[in-house]
């Protein structure tokens, strides 16, 4: 299997739904280079060139590029989504769903249930999210949770290539609105992906590694910090079972309760705001569900309910470390709750 960037492998994803169906198009801000403007055509291919090369394979009838208006591009794609065509639309950075929310709020999420089922949105939505370059408050947030919290809407996180070319097809092929997040700060980590074309199923999480000891539940770039610090407790004698969701609307409430029941101990990481985010609602899940089995109170290690900050020295403070989560493992196996042994 050959090694990729996780910016290849969407750019792959990409290229395979467009060959295989002709209703699938691109639309977004400099996804191709402005026709008929000065230099070259094709010179950006999105803000982190994702879809560099789309427009000389596929013509500017189906790689849009669109006006600085996030409301009208994606009011467009929604209508196309109805006709049964399958837009895919980037939105630059999750901060900019700001300026179009109603569009996802109140029209994508509720055709499907207003219609009585009869109508379908396969429409698929890629933006970035995450600390990373010191693109400051505006440009760096971490906000899937607002749209978890919107029946209707799929919401994918992946964290590494191969997931992230799977998954993607998938929410192309998909005929419910999908929202796709996309780590800025991952789109160079390089990892085993297949040339030919695979899809991974939404709704269900991977299991890294199974321990006995803890459960770490984590999230998009989250997840390579657990490895590092499951590897960290390793050391120290403990071991980890890690649980990447990788969608988280659906969530596989199944396989993470399975997980906690098996160590009794869990961390959850997230780099989303903690208040009425993913971490607090996972959490909330495992106390629901799984108390009876827990030795620990379940540890949540994320950034701190601040915008994310501009400075260097203060954004390496703002977003969670391999030793912060190292921290909370220590932590929970050392909790005095443990002496409740089952």
């Amino acid at each position: 299997m050959p090694e990729t960037t996780m910016r290849a492998a969407l750019n792959d994803a990409l290229k395979l739904a467009m060959r295989d169906d002709p209703d699938v198009f691109v639309m977004g801000e400099d996804i191709a280079g402005g026709a008929n403007a000065p230099g070259e055509d094709d010179a950006w291919g999105g803000v982190f060139q994702v879809t560099k090369g789309l427009v000389g394979e596929f013509g500017r009838e189906r790689v849009i590029d669109t006006p600085i208006s996030e409301t009208a591009f994606l009011g467009m794609a929604i209508g196309a989504a109805n006709t049964g065509l399958r837009p895919v639309v980037e939105i630059m950075f999750v901060e900019f769903f700001g300026v179009c929310f109603d569009q996802i709020l109140n029209q994508a999420s509720k055709f499907r249930y207003m219609y009585g089922a009869h109508a379908a949105t396969p429409l698929t939505v890629r933006t970035t999210y995450g600390v990373g370059g010191l693109s400051a408050a505006q440009h760096s947030g971490t906000l899937y949770s607002l749209f978890a919290h919107i029946p209707g809407i799929k919401v994918v996180v992946p964290s590494n290539p191969y997931d992230a070319k799977g998954l993607l097809l998938a929410s192309i092929a998909d005929d419910d609105p999908v929202l796709f997040f996309e780590h800025k700060a991952m789109y160079d980590v390089v990892g085993d992906v297949p040339t030919e074309a695979y899809k991974i199923p939404l709704g269900k999480a991977d299991v890294k590694r199974r321990g006995d000891d803890v459960t770490i539940i984590a999230l998009g770039r989250m997840v390579r910090l657990a490895e590092q610090a499951a590897n960290q407790a390793k050391a120290k004698g403990i071991s980890c079972t890690i649980v990447d969701p990788r969608t988280i609307s659906p969530l596989d409430e199944t396989t993470i309760l399975e997980c906690v029941r098996e160590t009794g101990r869990v961390v959850v990481v997230d780099e989303g705001h903690p208040r009425c985010g993913m971490a607090s609602d996972i959490a909330s899940i495992v106390a629901q569900k799984a108390f009876e089995d827990l030795k620990a109170p379940v540890s949540l290690v994320t950034p701190p309910h601040t915008p994310v900050p501009f400075a260097s020295n203060l954004e390496a403070l703002y977003v969670p470390t391999v030793e912060d989560v190292t921290a909370a493992i220590l932590a929970v196996v050392n909790e005095q709750g443990n002496k409740r042994e089952k």
